[in-house]
C-alpha cells in the first residue's frame, strides 16, 4: 500500500510517542520496541517500506540522544564483538552489490542488516541505561499473547496457509506473522525469553503467554519449529534443572492443547498425514516450491558464482534461470541462501556472526541475568531451525531476535 496522509500521521505519532517514552525512561522505549516488532502496518514510499517497528525504532533512537554520552556504552563488552561480527556480515552483504542481478534488491537487504544493527544498539542502550526487567518482560508476554491469539483465531476463521491432506485443507496458523514458519521462529524467541524468566518471575501473564505460544507453534505444523521448541526446552532445563521443569508446566499444557488440536485435524482429514511425521512435502506448495527444488537451485547458483553469489535478495529473481519456474521465494535455508546470494564470503560471515553470538553468551552465562540464557536458547534454536528455513529474512523475526540480543548483551555489560 502506498503511504497516504493518515498512515503518515500515524507513523509520525509513533516516532514522537516512542521518543517521549524513551526520554522519560529507557525501559519504556524498550517495551515499545518489543510490543511493536510483530506489527507491520507496512506502507511503501520511494521504493522502500515504512512500518510501525521502524517508526518506533527511530523514536527510541531519538529519545536516547537525551542521555548525554550514552552511546559510549556500546564500547562495553560484549557489544563491540557482536557489532563487529554484524559489521562483517553487513560488509559481506554489501559486497554482493558488485555483481548482483538486481542491485536495488541487494541494497534493500544490505539496509536490512543496518536496521538489525539499530535494533541491537537501541535495545542495548535502553537496558544498559535502565536495567528494569519488569517493563520489557511484561511487553514480551503481552506481545506473545497477542501474536498467539491472532494465530489461534485462524483455526476458526481460516488461515492463508494450509496443508492439503487428501480432499481436506488443514489450516497452518500464522497470525500477525507472514507465514507459519515465521510464526514458529517468533514463538521460539518468545518461549525462550518467557521460559528463562519463569523460574524467577512466576506470574499469570508469563504462564498464559507460554501456554499460548507453544500451542500456536504446534498448530503451525512446522516440524522444524517443534524441533526448535525442543532445543529451547533442553537448554532451559539443562541450565535451570528441576526449577526450570516446574516453571515450564504452562508450556507443557500448551503443547498438550496443540497436539490435541492437531489430532482433531487428523480425524477431520481421515488421515494421519496432517501430523507430518514423514519428510514427504505437501502435494500443494502454494506457489513457493518445495525444498528439494529450491535447495537444488541454490546449489547451482553457488556453483555458478562461488565467491559473491547472485546478489543479496536475488535468489527469488534468479530461480527461473536455474530451472525453477513460477516460484518466487527464498531458499528455505539461511545457509544455502547465504551461499547462493553471497557465495563463500557471505556464508563465512554468517557462520562468524553466529559463532560470535553463541560464544559471547555462553561465556557469560554462569550467574548471569535470565536475559542471557533466553538469548542463548533462542539463538541456538534459530541457528538449527534455519538449516531448513530462512527466518531472519523477515524483520518481525529478525528484529525480535536482535532486540533480545541487545538486552542480553547489556545485561552482561551491566554485570561486568
Amino acid at each position: 500500500m502506498p503511504l497516504d496522509p493518515p498512515a503518515a500521521a500515524l507513523f509520525v505519532l509513533a516516532v514522537v510517542a516512542a521518543a517521549l517514552l524513551t526520554a522519560r525512561r529507557p525501559a519504556y522505549g524498550l517495551a515499545a520496541l518489543v510490543l511493536t516488532t510483530p506489527i507491520a502496518f507496512a506502507h511503501d514510499l520511494f521504493g522502500t517500506t515504512i512500518t510501525i517497528p521502524k517508526a518506533v525504532l527511530l523514536g527510541v533512537l531519538i529519545g536516547l540522544t537525551t542521555y548525554g554520552g550514552a552511546i559510549r556504552a556500546l564500547r562495553r563488552p560484549p557489544a563491540p564483538l557482536l557489532l563487529g561480527a554484524l559489521a562483517l556480515y553487513l560488509a559481506a552483504t554489501a559486497l554482493t552489490l558488485l555483481d548482483a542481478i538486481n542491485r536495488g534488491v541487494a541494497l534493500r537487504e544490505t539496509l536490512k542488516v543496518v536496521e538489525y544493527g539499530a535494533f541491537f544498539a537501541a535495545a542495548f542502550l535502553c537496558y544498559y541505561l535502565d536495567g528494569d526487567d519488569d517493563a520489557p518482560l511484561t511487553a514480551v508476554a503481552a506481545a506473545a499473547i497477542a501474536v498467539s491469539l491472532s494465530a489461534l483465531v485462524q483455526e476458526a476463521i481460516g488461515s492463508p496457509s494450509g496443508l492439503y491432506i487428501g480432499a481436506a485443507i488443514v489450516p497452518r496458523v500464522a497470525g500477525l506473522l507472514e507465514g507459519p514458519n515465521q510464526l514458529s521462529g517468533y514463538c521460539e524467541i518468545a518461549v525462550a525469553t518467557l521460559g528463562a524468566w519463569a523460574p524467577a518471575r512466576r506470574s499469570a501473564p508469563i504462564a498464559i503467554a507460554l501456554a499460548l505460544a507453544v500451542c500456536a507453534d504446534v498448530l503451525t505444523f512446522s516440524r522444524a519449529g517443534l524441533f526448535g521448541l525442543a532445543v529451547v526446552a533442553a537448554i532451559l532445563a539443562f541450565a535451570g534443572g528441576r526449577a526450570a521443569w516446574r516453571a515450564l508446566r504452562p508450556a507443557a499444557l500448551g503443547l498438550a492443547a496443540g497436539l490435541a488440536g492437531a489430532a482433531w485435524w487428523a480425524i477431520y482429514a481421515h488421515a494421519p498425514g496432517v501430523l507430518r511425521a514423514t519428510l514427504e512435502p505437501s502435494l500443494y506448495a502454494g506457489g513457493v516450491g518445495n525444498r528439494s527444488e529450491l535447495w537444488g537451485a541454490a546449489w547451482r547458483m553457488w556453483r555458478d558464482r562461488p565467491l559473491l553469489g547472485v546478489g543479496a535478495g536475488n535468489f527469488e529473481l534468479a530461480l527461473p534461470a536455474y530451472g525453477v519456474a513460477g516460484v518466487r521465494t527464498h531458499a528455505n535455508s539461511w545457509y544455502l541462501q547465504s551461499l547462493a546470494e553471497g557465495g563463500l564470503v557471505l556464508f563465512a560471515a554468517t557462520l562468524a556472526l553466529l559463532g560470535a553470538i553463541v560464544t559471547s553468551l555462553a561465556r557469560g552465562l554462569r550467574g548471569a541475568s535470565p536475559w542471557v540464557l533466553a538469548a542463548l536458547a533462542a539463538t541456538v534454536a534459530l541457528a538449527l531451525h534455519q538449516v531448513v528455513d530462512y527466518l531472519v529474512f523477515y524483520p518481525k523475526v529478525g528484529g525480535a531476535w536482535w532486540v533480545l540480543l541487545g538486552i542480553a548483551a547489556a545485561a552482561l555489560a551491566r554485570a561486568a
